[in-house]
């Protein structure tokens, strides 16, 4: 075990420790960004796994080398997840998972649900306004029932193979021996200081004595977490939803001092996860599935696609590992015209349908060339929402904060199976709030805080029990001649996920770059706004090239968390090529 710590935390040094700083104020996300190392791949011929964080790794590449599957080591990830991210993601929040077992794709929702006492006013004050981003997140308002557990129980009774207890091992024992602090979670526990000592729990267990964030190398324990999992791995996911553990949630959310909230035991104990219909769409000679709604990544994705695939994006590759103008300007005005979309119609279906035909109608092939003759040599700025096939009922437009605090993961084994996984706690360490060793969600602050406005009621706003809307994207891409799994991505970023996904597919599959150079490349689009640009990443000529073709460009440090999985050809025979986001600690490993 200690050895196995001590190489991932090496590993960790390596990947995260150059360049630490702040985000530009102007931008304020809630998890910041902690520094560039540049990442070359890996490599593997049996199977592999990808995560945000060294720890996680290995976590799920001993499930893997111990003969089990993709899931498996996905479940084993996520739980160690919960303990050294705990700013992105873990038992307290919610997931989506795409899967493949050699022949279906499957979909699995595990997002966190509204308490059944909350109404449409959930985020508005006595006056009818929206409260603050403040009073919107930290506290129990924000708190939903948590989905991961249940989520990775289903998926664990299709596609596992090593006993569920087996799976909380790696997590257990990182719990009760300690893991070492490193440099990103150094780095937000600074950032987040004022907000996050607030809860006397997760002040004891972050900061020391004096009120100071545990130091780099700092040996934490949490034998509280440790205990969860214990309960857990014996007793399964009943275990987190139907006893102490749900009624202690439901206690610190009703009870906190000055932003209560509303969910309670039953609510917890209601919850179930999801099995959907995965959005799946032809992109060019790939097939390309992702997340169905509540998820609005796999919808948006594919409309972006379908709209790219009109252009000649393909003839625009990198120089020197950045996209030109035009390829700028082509991706920007795509993003605009899915996000326009995604904003108007994208909610949970279980409660709001969507246009028409459903996602045929967004993704009908007319519509989206209709779409894409929008694109002119200028700029359009920002889009209006298009008019599918089918289109009765007028929606108002989303007024959601979607806060790019999530982790992604992905695996693929030697059984035939692969798996994308995004799964988040929304906020940066979610709702500041922390109970049993884990944080809670602020997931319901994904839901528009306005309920209606003068286009017709909201498709994304608050009802008791359904399910927010989110931007994750977990993509799975095949090869449609001989459908093959080529490529499981993902990664986190709020709504900017779509954009930083569809970069990847566009960088393989248009750019014929490997999974590693398409993550790397410098992060750009538009959320039907400002062109968006990494900072620090483009020459000024581009600049200024897009503000002639009337782009408003911010430029900003853009913190994705890509992980991807491309299957190449090594020695005249298939094997795995794995890449991770240098912009975070994550690494691949496999055999």
């Amino acid at each position: 075990m200690d050895r196995f710590k001590n190489l991932a935390w090496a590993a960790a040094l390596l990947c995260a420790a150059p360049m630490l700083h702040a985000q530009d104020a102007t931008q304020a996300a809630p998890e910041i960004a902690t520094g560039y190392a540049a990442k070359a791949g890996w490599t593997a011929s049996k199977y592999m796994v990808a995560a945000a964080n060294p720890l996680a790794t290995e976590a799920g590449y001993r499930m893997l080398k111990q003969g089990g599957t993709a899931l498996d080591a996905a479940i084993a990830t996520q739980m160690v997840l919960t303990l050294v991210e705990p700013q992105s993601s873990g038992i307290g929040g919610g997931a989506f998972l795409v899967h493949f077992d050699g022949n279906k794709v499957r979909s699995y929702d595990g997002r966190e649900t509204a308490p059944m006492a909350a109404t449409e006013r959930l985020f508005l004050d006595k006056d009818g306004k929206p409260v603050s981003r403040e009073t919107g997140i930290v506290g129990g308002r924000s708190t939903g029932a948590p989905g991961v557990l249940r989520m990775l129980e289903m998926a664990h009774k299709h596609h596992g193979k090593l006993s569920w207890a087996t799976l909380f091992q790696p997590a257990i024992e990182l719990a009760e021996q300690g893991f070492n602090v490193s440099p990103r979670l150094h780095a937000l526990l600074r950032y987040d200081q004022k907000r996050l000592t607030r809860d006397p729990v997760a002040a004891a267990y972050f900061y020391d004595s004096a009120g100071q964030p545990r130091p780099v190398g700092y040996l934490l324990k949490n034998p509280d977490l440790a205990k969860v999992l214990r309960e857990v791995a014996q007793g399964g996911a009943d275990a987190f939803y139907k006893g102490r553990i749900a009624r202690d949630i439901a206690a610190k959310v009703r009870n906190h001092p000055t932003n209560p909230g509303l969910l309670t035991a039953k609510d917890i104990a209601d919850y179930r996860a999801k099995e959907r219909e995965p959005v799946c769409s032809d992109y060019r000679k790939w097939t390309v599935c992702g997340a169905p709604p509540p998820s609005s990544g796999g919808i948006a994705i594919a409309e972006m696609l379908g709209i790219l695939e009109s252009t000649d994006i393909a003839a625009h590759p990198p120089v020197n590992g950045v996209p030109d103008a035009q390829a700028l300007h082509l991706f920007s005005e795509a993003g605009r015209l899915a996000y326009a979309d995604r904003n108007r119609y994208v909610a949970d279906t279980d409660f709001v349908p969507l246009p028409g035909n459903g996602v045929a109608a967004l993704l009908d092939k007319r519509y989206l060339a209709q779409r894409a003759a929008l694109i002119g040599a200028q700029s359009m700025g920002s889009a209006r929402a298009g008019t599918p096939q089918g289109v009765q009922v007028a929606w108002g437009t989303d007024t959601a904060l979607d806060k790019p605090s999530t982790s992604h993961l992905v695996a693929v084994d030697q059984y035939g199976n692969g798996l994308s996984m995004t799964t988040s706690v929304e906020d940066a360490f979610g709702s500041r709030q922390m109970v049993d060793g884990f944080m809670l969600n602020n997931q319901l602050t994904d839901f528009s805080f306005d309920a209606v406005d003068e286009n017709g009621p909201i498709a994304n706003r608050v009802q008791p029990g359904k399910r927010p809307r989110s931007a994750m994207s977990p993509t799975l891409v095949f090869d449609k001649a001989t459908k093959k799994l080529v490529l499981a991505t993902g990664s986190p970023g709020g709504s900017a996920i779509i954009n930083y996904v569809a970069k990847v597919l566009v960088g393989t599959l248009d750019w014929n770059l490997d999974v590693q150079q398409a993550i790397s490349l410098p992060n750009f689009g538009s959320r039907n706004g400002p062109t968006e640009l990494e900072a620090g990443r483009f020459p000024d000529a581009t600049v200024q090239q897009l503000k002639a073709r009337g782009h408003e460009v911010r430029q900003f440090e853009q913190n994705s968390g890509l992980q991807g999985i491309q299957r190449i050809t090594r020695n005249g025979r298939d094997a795995w090529f794995g890449g991770a986001d240098p912009r975070r600690e994550g690494i691949v490993k496999g055999d």
